[in-house]
């Protein structure tokens, strides 16, 4: 007998539901969808904190449990379906596949959501679109104060990213290098780990649904510079189709420079962000003050990304000797060197 299908609550305009539903295609994982109408349905839980996508797992007693936070869901994913893993064996391989992935769901977001919220043009498209992903009827005449409303908290809440009129430059400036780094890796690459995807690829894929394929500004930007970017993020979509073999993944003697690139901007611009906000939630700070490529970076503390770059450091304590050591000569020189500490 077949196993149940996943059940799961996302929208459309989440990154973090695109990721999960592409990795769930990908690894031919059955999933039932309940698509997002501003609230859970009755007969489930409320995760805490209530996030897109939530989970619905039943528990050895018959109970439902709801479970978000993309990461360890696929880790959990991982251990309970076998074949088409999106987790590189090798370990080094393995932790820059993290490393990468947090990236996405911890950097680039900031940016999905600067340019959709930050920008008029962006914003009143979200505004119009957001209320409408339901499977709910509902009038032009009921949508309106929707419509205000979405805007009006989404926009409020650009400062848990760090999104403002100080670091927009410094987040605008990044996605292009981003942009540049990823067209240039696919150029000789598949995908981020190599002929086949990691957990990376899906993470950068869901943060590119809404960067590359729907807000205008920075679909804009990407089309431009990078339609490379554009086309590979509809190509993961739906990668069901794919065959993967062991001898894709990328192995040590064959990371790329390409792949380093991203390592490089990531040290130039996550790092010192998080790092700084790691510090300022420590000493109870009210504020995360850093420079960025020379430039002012200001925000309040997000506890949550202190906890992520901690987890990060438990990912590279487990590893070897060995696997340490191939790390340290990928991230040699990128800036990302503090996270081996």
């Amino acid at each position: 007998m077949s196993a149940p299908p996943v059940t799961l609550l996302g929208a459309p305009g989440s990154p973090y539901t695109r990721k999960m539903l592409a990795a769930l295609r990908y690894r031919r994982i059955p999933y039932r969808l309940i698509i997002g109408s501003h609230r859970t349905p009755t007969d489930l839980p409320k995760p805490k904190p209530q996030l897109l996508p939530t989970f619905y797992f039943t528990k050895a007693d018959g109970s439902i449990e709801a479970v978000v936070d993309s990461t360890p869901l696929l880790r959990r994913f991982e251990r309970d379906y076998s074949g088409r893993s999106i987790v590189p064996p090798d370990p080094a391989i393995a932790f820059l596949d993290y490393l990468l992935e947090d990236f996405a769901d911890e950097w680039l977001t900031k940016a999905m959501f600067h340019y959709r919220w930050h920008f008029a043009a962006d914003a009143a498209q979200a505004g119009e679109i957001l209320p409408r992903w339901s499977v709910k009827p509902v009038s032009e005449a009921t949508l309106e104060p929707i419509k205000a409303f979405v805007k009006q908290r989404q926009i409020s809440r650009l400062y848990v990213v760090g999104s403002n009129d100080t670091t927009a430059p410094v987040i605008e400036a990044s996605y292009r290098r981003f942009l540049g780094a990823m067209k240039a890796h696919l150029e000789i690459s598949g995908f981020l780990m190599g002929a086949r995807p990691g957990a990376s690829d899906f993470a950068t894929y869901g943060q590119l649904t809404q960067l590359a394929r729907f807000d205008p500004t920075p679909m804009a930007i990407t089309l431009a510079e990078a339609p490379r970017v554009y086309a590979w993020t509809e190509v993961v979509e739906d990668l069901s189709g794919i065959e993967p073999a062991e001898a894709d993944w990328m192995t040590r003697d064959s990371i790329p420079d390409t792949l380093r690139q991203l390592f490089v901007e990531m040290g130039r611009t996550y790092l010192p962000v998080m790092l700084a906000n790691e510090q300022a939630v420590v000493r109870g700070a009210d504020e995360v003050e850093t420079k960025v490529d020379g430039l002012r970076w200001t925000q309040q503390p997000f506890p949550y990304q202190a906890k992520c770059l901690q987890w990060i450091r438990e990912e590279h304590a487990r590893l070897d000797a060995d696997a340490k050591a191939c790390v340290a000569r990928v991230l040699a020189g990128t800036g990302c060197e503090p996270l081996l500490a």
